[in-house]
């Protein structure tokens, strides 16, 4: 595995091989960690909670390569493990969140306020509480849409839903985000 990038076909080769398999995964991470980690942070919101989401993102990763078949591609396969991953994070917290948080106020919408760079008058703020208005799959599909740029069939692949379903979810989503923005 030289200097030369390699492939996930062949880096998925090399991680079914004993000799190899270590350097291979280390390089599926090292390609792949930013991007699920923003993906990660856009709908888990705390740092501290995104990096455990992706560690343990990896982990699953590590134990599932093996039996990968490789119907999707490596990316979306990886994304579909985050997003379930992020979903139980985010499932852990409704259970867990204390009767002393305001209903109104979402346990993400006061981490959001709670960050020292808070300005509830700049916009990309207005944005990111606006998103955590919204319900959980409208959440997941419109910050896969709009900040990845992903299409609608590699998300349906993710999401395990129809192309269709998800162009809704995605313009409710943006018209329950445009209505925040311009009412608040």
């Amino acid at each position: 595995m030289g200097n030369q990038p390699v492939g996930d076909d062949e880096l998925l080769s090399l991680f079914r091989s004993e000799a190899t398999k270590e350097r291979a995964f280390a390089q599926i991470v090292d390609r792949y960690k930013e991007k699920l980690y923003w993906h990660i942070r856009r709908l888990v919101v705390v740092h501290e909670d995104a990096d455990d989401v992706l560690q343990n993102t990896f982990i699953k990763v590590w134990k599932g390569l093996n039996t990968f078949r490789e119907d999707s591609r490596l990316f979306t396969w990886l994304y579909r493990i985050a997003t379930n991953e992020c979903l139980t994070h985010l499932e852990k917290l409704k259970r867990s969140r204390t009767a002393s948080l305001n209903n109104e106020e979402s346990y993400l919408d006061n981490k959001i306020r709670a960050d020292e760079y808070f300005d509830a008058g700049k916009l990309e703020w207005k944005l990111q509480l606006a998103i955590q208005s919204l319900p959980e799959q409208q959440r997941v599909v419109f910050n896969l849409r709009y900040f990845d740029e992903m299409p609608y069939k590699e998300m349906s692949q993710i999401l395990k839903v129809t192309e269709g379903s998800l162009k809704a979810s995605y313009h409710h989503a943006a018209k329950k985000i445009e209505d925040y923005l311009l009412n608040r």
